[in-house]
């Protein structure tokens, strides 16, 4: 009997996944369990067991095309009951199925192309993936006559592109991770009423104090965001309603204060979490960041590890970015932008002296927290990393 392998919800909230890797290809015995495929999550690189045993017959997704969840990826000739494994040669004759339980044939739908180049039975008969088939509908680019560098001669959609023939731009396909970020961002933006606040915080003695703990650290050493994940903890403690999230029913104030670090990755941002952020030392959150930056670089993270926090850091300094302001992670209430340390000139009894100073902009969720109660939080922020000697104690 045929069953479709399908696209899985690999994570809560998942929409749709890539396909990475075919781990097995048509006519391969899969048993129970194996791990057939790689699916790109929105946030990490997964393994995908095979639920039944038997003989990949077909795959209907190519690696490096996309899949909605639950969506058929590929047509598994699975065990009779005797526990016999169907021939090869029977498999490859076996008929897709509609889903797991069914053994009805999948018409193809092919989109009706927009002139005559791509219309007709040649078109229809020759072996091409969704994608390519899209591609070659909006180009006007016939599929008769193309060689396939898929599987079994399969034209995908690279194969489109060497056919269209032109070099005006280069087309980069987005990732799963990038389409989620831009659908996030596109709803906080426009269902949020962001309010903004700034503060200037003098950090010449939080820069002497670094220096002198890293003079004495042969390892890894402390990175200015470390105090600020620190810093911002702490502040949370101090004014707890910032660490918040709104609902229609009520706000809900969180009891851990779990602060999520933007990382910047090859497939945009991704933001892991350290937990509990306020209980711990700056040397402890410096290693904590610095292996879950890189498990994010290598789109190693598990859910646990991203999935939740009650407040965002983001931290552009290094960049030479001075000041900016960044967009609320939902559903949490605040974000906090960090530009870069610079030297300016202050007042400081009656005269003007240089001090370095860090922009710090707060961006706000008006529904769930109030102005005063953000600028509250800034001035905790701000007396808390002007005395990194207590950010150190705590």
């Amino acid at each position: 009997m045929n069953k479709h392998i399908v696209m899985p919800a690999l994570t809560a909230g998942m929409e749709e996944g890539k396909l990475a890797r075919w781990l097995k290809k048509p006519g391969d015995p899969v048993s129970a369990g194996e791990i057939i495929a790689e699916i790109e999550s929105d946030k990490a690189m997964m393994e995908m067991p095979a639920e039944f045993a038997g003989i990949l017959q077909s795959i209907l997704v190519d690696a490096d095309e996309i899949a909605a969840v639950n969506q058929p990826i590929a047509v598994l000739l699975v065990q009779e009951e005797s526990g016999v494994v169907p021939h090869q040669d029977q498999a490859a004759h076996a008929s897709p199925a509609r889903a797991n339980v069914e053994t009805t044939p999948v018409p193809r739908s092919v989109p009706e192309p927009r002139d005559g180049l791509n219309r007709g039975a040649d078109s229809e008969r020759i072996a091409a993936s969704p994608r390519a088939r899209r591609r070659a509908d909006e180009l006007g680019i016939s599929l008769g006559g193309l060689k396939g560098s898929g599987p079994n001669g399969r034209v995908v959609s690279a194969d489109i592109e060497r056919a269209r023939g032109q070099a005006s731009y280069r087309e980069v396909p987005h990732s799963i991770t990038r389409k989620t970020i831009a659908r996030r961002l596109a709803e906080a933006k426009a269902t949020i009423p962001h309010f903004y606040l700034q503060v200037d915080c003098e950090i010449d003695g939080l820069l002497a104090l670094r220096a002198r703990v890293n003079r004495g650290n042969t390892e890894a050493k402390l990175s200015i965001n470390d105090f600020v994940i620190k810093a911002a903890a702490l502040a949370i403690r101090a004014v707890p309603q910032t660490n918040a999230s709104w609902t229609d029913d009520a706000v809900l104030l969180f009891d851990a204060i779990d602060v999520a670090v933007a990382v910047s990755t090859e497939n945009g941002l991704i933001t892991p979490i350290v937990r509990r952020a306020d209980t711990k030392s700056v040397q402890d959150i410096s290693t904590e960041v610095r292996a879950l930056a890189q498990r994010a670089r290598e789109q190693r993270l598990q859910p646990a590890e991203y999935q939740g926090g009650g407040f965002t850091i983001s931290n552009l300094g290094m960049h030479g970015v001075q000041s900016f302001s960044a967009i609320i992670n939902p559903p949490q209430s605040c974000i906090l932008a960090v530009g870069a340390a610079v030297q300016r000139p202050v007042v400081r009894d009656n005269a003007c002296v240089a001090a370095t100073l860090m922009s710090c902009t707060l961006s706000v969720d008006h529904r769930s927290v109030d102005g005063v109660v953000g600028a509250r939080y800034l001035q905790a922020f701000k007396a808390m990393i002007e005395r990194p000697d207590r950010l150190m104690a705590q």
